[in-house]
């Protein structure tokens, strides 16, 4: 009896440290996959302004953030409201670098009608890169009044 005991208490711990380094592989991986994704971002910076494109000869907001994802077999869809419809929902303080940004802008009129990805987390920091009409894709910080006062919402694909 104490063999058959001890037997399944050995089992036992093989299947929980399985399935513990199984959670930390995964981890792991999502955390790579994010830091793969900030780097082809940040590929696209100084790119100019296009409504409609997704190409390094121009393109807008939600079309660097569906181009990058699409990288990762990710598909989303091609309008910012819309992309601001899937997701998890989180806080500014519980941002991580991935996280895609909402925004209202208000002389653009109508509801979401920009998106950021978040490239950087420093205490209250957050850095995001983001297609302008005026200066293409840049990396903007949400400490700029601008952003803060347009921000409406965060959202975590990955």
């Amino acid at each position: 009896m104490r063999k058959q005991v001890l037997l399944l208490l050995i089992i036992i711990s093989f299947i929980v440290f399985r399935f513990i380094k199984q959670g930390e592989e995964t981890y792991i991986e999502e955390k790579s996959k994010v830091e793969e994704l900030i780097i082809l971002a940040n590929s696209y910076k100084g790119v100019t302004y296009r409504a409609g494109g997704v190409t390094k000869s121009g393109m807008d907001c939600s079309g660097l953030v569906t181009t990058v994802f699409k990288a990762f077999d990710k598909k989303l869809p091609r309008s910012s409201a819309s992309m601001s419809k899937i997701g998890k929902k989180v806080s500014l303080s519980d941002i991580k670098k991935g996280d895609l940004l909402f925004f209202d802008i208000s002389r653009l009129k109508g509801g979401i009608n920009h998106v950021g990805l978040v490239v950087s987390v420093n205490n209250d920091d957050i850095q995001f890169i983001h297609s302008t009409t005026s200066k293409g894709v840049i990396v903007s910080s949400m400490k700029e009044n601008y952003w803060k006062k347009e921000f409406v919402k965060a959202k975590r694909i990955f």
